[in-house]
């Protein structure tokens, strides 16, 4: 804030001669750290006196104070003037203050301006400097602050008695933390809301919830939050370095969640004077207080960190100063003396303000230069340029405002009632995000900055209770939003709770719907056998936990007897396959069995489960699994209770079972029509390479198998192919794995037993008389590149003749891939080449009429391949 209101202009020297201060009166500043009692002592002063003013440097803190005395001298004779709320009494003596809205034309015997240093803030600092060296009161003047500025008071304030006062506790710096481990009664002070949010939001999460403390809350809403912490609902407060400046709150430690900040400019780092201000409200009377870091924040070096435990800075070399002997003959004449150099090497010009720079934008006006034409319209535009920027939007709609304030004022003598309505009305929503919220708030403050200006508004008395009204409501919303979004009692009273002692004796209990309760919160839920935590995450979970598993083990009996009673339907494996669920849980893992077909059941790990509970649920577990896996795969027992007296299908179908649906084929198998006939009629299909039951591929039994077999292989169950899938690449999942999934090796690629041959006995079918061209659509049939069909074919045992180019002497096109049947004598599992060397000559036996028997159409009778080529001459040369 940068206004000084119509009657609380600044006092220069002519005019503080003017108020009849006496030569004797005295002038002193108390100076010190935080934590002396400057400005008790200050307002024990006033009061003390007939009639006095003290300016404090926010809002918050004239409304703290203003309380205070009202309290001990009651409301008609104390005053509240700031720049949005004004209550004055007739009979007011003594006034609370923003420094910017010090009545200083008033005659009082007391005046104290708190937190002098802040002179050489270079935003606000002119205000401060002016006060310093031209309020003064007609018995006493008191300025208070930091040590860092009395070298500038003795040389600017000539004959000015200065006192120190030490700090009445120690401060000590602890060093970095985290977030979550920091004490109970601690202040997180960050630099931005965005930044404000974030934290408070994790400790809502992990310690129940804390207050928030910004500049731009109301008194209203900052008093609300701030009794939050103060009556010890919360344990945590989240604010800005809006604390720093006397507000005193029960804090034992303040930790910095940054060390730099913004300063309308440039980010810049904090001076060790600013830490100091800051961390200092830590430890309040005679309790010593602590400081350190948190969070992403850099440790503070130890040079810095030794400062500020005593007190030790470099003093100020210069005040901010702004002229105030203005010219209001014209508004060029003002601002030529607005903009007129410090009188003493000690002051220097601060920021360029917002009520400057609306001056210099509205006098470029034709319109506004048009009404501003005498001193008192002059006057007049500079008050209007001095309205708070409190929405600080960075666009020119504040300057906008201005010029309207001022056209309405010196054209129609006073704001319209049906603009301030209008405005009031705009903002007064109490619904909405935080943001929304505080947004609103600012808006009515500078309504309320408006309303406070009887000679700007008729019946300035009504506006001044309606914004006061709205504020109010604002406030009482956001403090709601800020409380709902930030604060859990009671999972405050439960961290406080076990903080303070053991779990014991926390009351707990189990709800008939399974939620856990410790002390009325909940802190998780039963699932299945176990306890899952949920809600707030504590540092000290173990004390927790322990009082909610005092609870479940009442529980956990009940449970165990409705698992073991449970129909089937409750149970199922889960998605990872190594597990078995009830209701929807992991409550056990499958193991390697003696046989593939029954695994082991293994109860998982759990501590409130005794052995007897143990073993109870496994015998339930293993009961189930057994059913299940005989309904799933009933194909192949009901092919095992068709064969007990026939030892060649006992023997085939014991196999099956052993190897989960799918095994090898034997070489006399495979030459055993009535073999074939027989396992037909049991579901069982003999392929060319491999048995298998065509009812155990559907995806149901094909998950069901996987899973039996990584369990007996203990491994891990991989992602199988999707029912529609054809083919996939041979080494896209373990072999091993694949061949017993049915997946059988074609060249390049693997395809699923019955597709295969299915494939395989279509293609020996075209084939049984005469070759047949090799048709392009076998590649999309089989989900493949149409380079890769001749090698998948020779994979299935089809033997292709490749495309033969016409003779030299002949025209035409080359004569297509051909189809030359199945190799049928190739063995499905390759021996030794020395036993597939015997097949072939067996292959080649005589005739009955002593020819040699041809090679056998689309057989190895090629001349790259020596067997086929051996044999053919063994016979011919018998």
């Amino acid at each position: 804030m940068t206004g000084v209101p119509m009657g609380a202009g600044p006092l220069h020297s002519a005019a503080g001669r003017a108020t009849g201060i006496s030569s004797s009166a005295q002038v002193r500043a108390v100076l010190g750290p935080t934590n002396t009692g400057k400005t008790h002592l200050a307002i024990e002063r006033m009061l003390a006196h007939a009639s006095g003013i003290i300016g404090f440097p926010l809002r918050l803190l004239a409304r703290e104070n203003y309380d205070r005395m009202v309290a001990r001298k009651g409301a008609g004779k104390v005053a509240l003037i700031t720049g949005e709320e004004k209550i004055i009494p007739p009979d007011a003596r003594w006034f609370s203050c923003t420094v910017e809205a010090m009545p200083l034309d008033r005659r009082v015997a007391f005046v104290a301006v708190d937190e002098i240093q802040l002179c050489a803030d270079p935003d606000r600092g002119h205000i401060f400097t002016d006060r310093l060296l031209h309020a003064r009161g007609q018995v006493e003047t008191m300025f208070l602050g930091a040590d860092t500025i009395r070298p500038l008071l003795r040389r600017l304030v000539p004959g000015i008695e200065i006192d120190h006062r030490p700090r009445l506790s120690q401060l000590a710096h602890t060093g970095p933390s985290k977030l979550t481990r920091l004490p109970p009664r601690s202040a997180i002070v960050a630099f931005s809301a965005a930044e404000v949010y974030a934290i408070a939001e994790l400790i809502r999460r992990r310690r129940g919830g804390c207050a928030i403390v910004m500049g731009q809350l109301s008194p209203r809403t900052r008093n609300a939050q701030v009794a939050l912490y103060q009556n010890k609902e919360v344990d945590y407060l989240v604010a800005t370095d809006a604390i720093g400046m006397g507000l005193n709150m029960d804090v034992n430690h303040v930790a910095f969640a940054s060390l730099s900040k913004f300063d309308g400019t440039r980010m810049r780092p904090l001076t060790p004077a600013e830490i100091a201000q800051v961390a200092g409200r830590a430890g309040r009377g005679l309790r010593d207080g602590t400081f350190g870091t948190t969070g992403m924040c850099r440790p503070l070096s130890e040079e810095v960190a030794e400062a500020v435990e005593e007190h030790r800075f470099d003093p100020l070399s210069r005040l901010s100063w702004r002229n105030s002997d203005l010219d209001f003959s014209s508004p060029d004449a003002l601002l030529a003396s607005l903009g007129r150099s410090p009188p003493r090497p000690e002051l220097t010009a601060g920021h360029e303000a917002s009520d400057v720079l609306a001056l210099a934008s509205l006098a470029a006006s034709p319109e506004i230069r048009t009404l501003a034409r005498s001193r008192a319209a002059t006057r007049l535009l500079w008050e209007a340029c001095q309205i708070p920027d409190f929405r600080k939007l960075g666009d020119d709609s504040h300057i906008r405002l201005c010029a309207r304030i001022f056209s309405h004022v010196i054209r129609d003598g006073r704001v319209p009632p049906a603009w301030i309505e209008g405005q009031i009305a705009a903002f007064l929503r109490p619904e909405g995000t935080i943001d929304s919220l505080m947004h609103r708030l600012s808006g009515i403050r500078v309504c309320a900055y408006v309303a406070a200006r009887p000679d700007w508004l008729r019946d300035a008395a009504h506006w001044q209770e309606r914004t006061r009204d709205a504020e109010n409501q604002l406030s009482d919303a956001l403090h709601a939003q800020l409380t709902a979004r930030f604060v859990d009692r009671r999972a405050a009273t439960l961290i406080r709770r076990l903080d303070e002692g053991s779990a014991d004796d926390l009351l707990s209990a189990v709800t008939a719907q399974g939620e856990v309760l410790v002390e009325g919160h909940p802190v998780g839920r039963i699932a299945g056998l176990d306890l899952m935590a949920e809600g707030i995450d504590v540092p000290d979970r173990r004390l927790l936990m322990r009082a909610a598993r005092r609870a479940v083990r009442t529980e956990i009996p009940r449970r165990v007897h409705v698992l073991a009673h449970a129909p089937d339907s409750c149970f199922d494996i889960a998605r990872d396959g190594r597990h078995l669920m009830w209701e929807g849980v992991n409550v056990a893992r499958l193991r390697r069995g003696h046989d593939l077909l029954r695994p082991r059941v293994e109860v998982l790990d759990n501590p409130l489960l005794d052995n007897v509970q143990r073993e109870r649920i496994r015998e339930r577990l293993q009961d189930w699994l057994e059913r299940h896996v005989r309904d799933v795969l009933a194909p192949l027992f009901a092919a095992q209770a068709a064969v007990p007296d026939d030892p060649t299908l006992r023997g085939i179908v014991h196999r099956l079972m052993e190897d989960g649906g799918v095994t090898p084929l034997h070489r006399d198998e495979a030459r055993s029509r009535v073999l074939h006939g027989h396992l037909g009629r049991l579901g069982i299909r003999m392929g060319h390479l491999a048995l298998f039951m065509p009812a155990l591929m559907k995806p149901r039994c094909m998950r069901l198998r996987a899973i039996l077999t990584c369990a007996h292989m203990e491994t891990d169950i991989p992602e199988l192919p999707a029912a529609s899938v054809i083919s996939i690449p041979h080494d896209l999942l373990p072999a091993t794995f694949m061949d017993r999934m049915g997946w059988m090796r074609a060249g390049p690629v693997r395809i699923r037993a019955d597709i295969a041959e299915k494939l395989v006995n279509e293609l020996t079918r075209q084939t049984r008389h005469h070759p047949v061209p090799l048709s392009n659509a076998l590649a999309s049939r089989l989900s493949i590149r149409r380079d890769a069909v001749m090698a998948v074919l020779k994979g299935l045992d089809i033997h292709v003749r490749p495309t033969r180019p016409m003779p030299p002497a002949q025209f035409g096109p080359p004569a297509p891939a051909m189809l030359m049947g199945r190799l049928r004598h190739r063995p499905a599992y390759r021996a030794t080449q020395a036993t597939a060397s015997r097949e072939q000559a067996a292959a080649v036996a005589p005739t009955g009429q002593g020819r040699p028997r041809a090679p056998l159409r689309g057989g190895h009778d090629h001349a790259d391949h020596p067997f086929a080529a051996l044999a053919v001459l063994k016979a011919r040369q018998s």
